[in-house]
């Protein structure tokens, strides 16, 4: 197809947002396009947006979305003459490119080459070392088993990084420090590599401490043109994921970005690359020297950061390339505008260790998309995070001239971004956001461990005046009473009014306050001080905008029997708003303490039970692996919190678990 001009229909073969987001620029350039799905995702957001969908099989993407014949039957079928690979599933298969190619259909992305040179981790850094690409120490020839890599991982010197030859997406990946962790992590290393991408080679090198993760933004078109559009700051990563991105790097001098560029140019360059494609690289903190990583031949999850500092559309460029047409700048016509960050909203309990979380959104409400904001996502209210895919429910990306502003712009649209049915992250981020380091832009891939180094708990969510949410709460509260009175009519002489006194119960504490209406909202007295809150939050919406004492607040307010649940910068408290006598009463109430479920190892999480590792009357310490849950493609080990003697197993390996389902009891 290359060179003979613009394609008219194009099939997107992936799911959820990133099939979502090849749509709306197909769709701005005229071209027809169409969707693939499973049995999982019939009713998915990207089939309703595609002019056209062809189903593929059940849930499992073995069994649909990774079954190549069954997209370039696809293509035959529906007459779409190139397809477009999202990222994951088949984006880095050559075999799946040289498929398109021999029933002549264009790859959106590199020749097969490329893909094979690059998508080698192993081959990949030889290669750049050929082309005078910085690359880390290490070895990289295939090892046969633990002890080898026990063996490799002394003369490299730990720490070491054990990685997937064919792996990505934090698969595959352990860091040893010791002989023990290396053994241990080449067999967890060589076991995921094998469920994720049926491939058990494994290679090993030295880990850079105090590493920022660096990538460059490279596109070439079939002429030989090669640019880059600057970098990507990755560091901020949770078990090797990214969790927040940014463009450009607070790091990055424009002397370094321009030697980091050319080396990435010059790798590409040297498969005669075309299409969009990342260079990542791994920066030690305190040299500042950088080293190749790794070469990804596809869209990055991350891309929309770059297209908002450049003004350009990767995916159309990534189109147009495919269409045979030249890039249409050059390196020098390359601006870089402002700031954006992306942050991903994932569907996980930040407090419960990340743990996944599916099922139904029960109600699904972003923030509202502006030049300041953009949301890509794949979901809708209604819809369901299935157990079989990525748990990413959106990327959400802000802009600003500066980066403290776009932090700004994030911390509001975390606000504002309302979802129920499922756990989330938001808390998570919202924490992030807040952190001092973040901030200053000190970050390391080793940000997450050290900030939180023993979890994320509810105190590590940012401090605020407990000033916002208990005026937040009364305003609701008064807003409510003053409905309620006119729906229940009154009788003459008996005229029932809004109480102004009353006692917001916040986190235990008693807040005696006083709230009148005022122009443009409430008058609330807390603790003698008068606090102006403006709003035109109207009844049953489910956030509250407006400002208290001028500073913009949005909280979202959820009726919750007869106290609210309020949700801002991360946290979530209970609201109760009663009158003084009421609250006089409550305070009273005896409390009842819930079960003591101490005794019992629970899944943590709905998933697939790999293996139980101990048996009954078997005594085990602190630390010891007690079984395998596998959720979300990822093998979750549960390991003893304190030693002890195991009394009951209550499920069998090849089960599946519900979530806090009882796994073993303690004797």
């Amino acid at each position: 197809m290359g060179g003979t001009g613009m394609f008219t229909k194009i099939l997107i073969a992936n799911r959820g947002e990133i099939a979502c987001r090849v749509i709306k620029t197909a769709k701005k350039m005229g071209i027809k396009t169409v969707a693939v799905y499973s049995d999982a995702d019939k009713d998915a957001l990207h089939v309703q947006m595609a002019d056209e969908a062809v189903h593929l099989g059940p849930p499992p993407s073995a069994q649909s979305y990774l079954l190549a014949d069954k997209i370039v039957e696809a293509c035959l079928k529906t007459g779409a003459q190139a397809v477009h690979p999202g990222y994951g599933f088949l984006s880095e298969k050559r075999e799946f490119q040289e498929a398109l190619a021999k029933a002549g259909i264009t790859f959106i992305g590199p020749d097969s080459h490329a893909i094979f040179c690059m998508g080698d981790k192993i081959e990949s850094k030889k290669l750049a070392r050929q082309a005078g690409v910085n690359t880390v120490p290490g070895h990289m020839d295939v090892i046969k088993d633990a002890d080898e890599a026990v063996k490799i991982a002394r003369e490299i010197g730990y720490p070491v990084m054990i990685k997937a030859s064919a792996g990505g997406g934090g698969k595959g990946m352990r860091l040893a420090w010791n002989d023990a962790e290396a053994k241990e992590g080449f067999v967890s290393a060589t076991s995921e590599a094998i469920s994720s991408f049926a491939d058990d080679r494994v290679f090993i090198e030295k880990f850079i401490e105090q590493p920022r993760h660096i990538e460059i933004q490279v596109l070439a078109d079939s002429f030989g043109n090669t640019i880059y559009l600057g970098e990507r700051e990755c560091s901020i990563q949770r078990r090797h994921q990214k969790v927040i991105e940014e463009a450009p790097s607070p790091f990055l001098s424009p002397d370094m970005r321009k030697a980091m560029g050319e080396q990435a140019c010059a790798l590409a360059k040297s498969v005669q690359y075309k299409s969009a494609g990342t260079v990542e690289f791994i920066v030690g903190g305190a040299t500042g020297e950088f080293f190749f990583l790794e070469m990804n031949t596809r869209l990055q999850v991350e891309h929309p950061v770059t297209e908002m500092v450049t003004g350009l559309d990767l995916v159309e460029l990534m189109i147009k390339v495919a269409a045979g047409e030249k890039l249409p700048l050059t390196q020098e016509q390359v601006k870089l505008n402002g700031w954006a960050i992306e942050a991903r909203v994932y569907a996980e309990d930040p407090f419960r260790n990340f743990l996944p979380s599916t099922g139904r959104l029960t109600r699904y409400q972003p923030p509202s998309e502006s030049p300041q904001v953009r949301v890509d996502t794949g979901v809708y209210e209604g819809g369901e995070i299935s157990m079989f895919y990525d748990p990413m429910i959106a990327k959400l990306i802000t802009y600003g001239p500066t980066r403290d502003v776009a932090i700004n712009h994030m911390r509001d649209a975390l606000d504002a971004y309302y979802i129920r049915g499922l756990s989330h992250n938001i808390p998570f981020l919202a924490s992030l956001m807040s952190k001092d380091r973040f901030v200053k832009g000190d970050l390391t891939t080793n940000f997450i461990a050290e900030e939180y180094a023993n979890g994320f708990h509810a105190n590590d969510l940012p401090a605020d005046d407990p000033t916002v949410l208990v005026a937040v709460a009364a305003s609701v509260k008064a807003a409510i009473s003053a409905r309620n009175i006119k729906v229940s009519g009154q009788f003459p002489g008996h005229d029932m009014r809004v109480p102004l006194e009353w006692t917001v119960v916040l986190n235990g504490e008693y807040h005696n306050i006083e709230c009148r209406p005022a122009e443009g909202g409430f008058a609330v007295v807390i603790a003698g001080e008068a606090v102006s809150v403006k709003t035109d939050w109207q009844i049953g919406q489910p956030l509250f905008r407006g400002s208290v004492d001028g500073r913009f607040v949005c909280v979202q307010v959820d009726r919750d029997g007869v106290s609210y649940t309020l949700a801002h910068a991360g946290s979530r408290v209970k609201a109760l708003v009663l009158t003084r006598s009421t609250a006089i009463l409550n305070k009273l109430m005896p409390f009842k303490a819930p079960p003591d479920m101490s005794k019992y190892l629970l899944s943590p999480m709905p998933g697939l039970l790999r293996a139980v590792e101990v048996a009954e009357g078997q005594e085990v310490k602190a630390g010891e692996a007690l079984a395998v849950v596998e959720a979300m493609k990822m093998e979750n080990i549960l390991k003893a919190e304190r030693d002890g003697t195991i009394g009951k197993i209550h499920a069998q390996a090849g089960e599946s678990l519900a979530v806090d389902q009882k796994i073993i009891e303690f004797a």
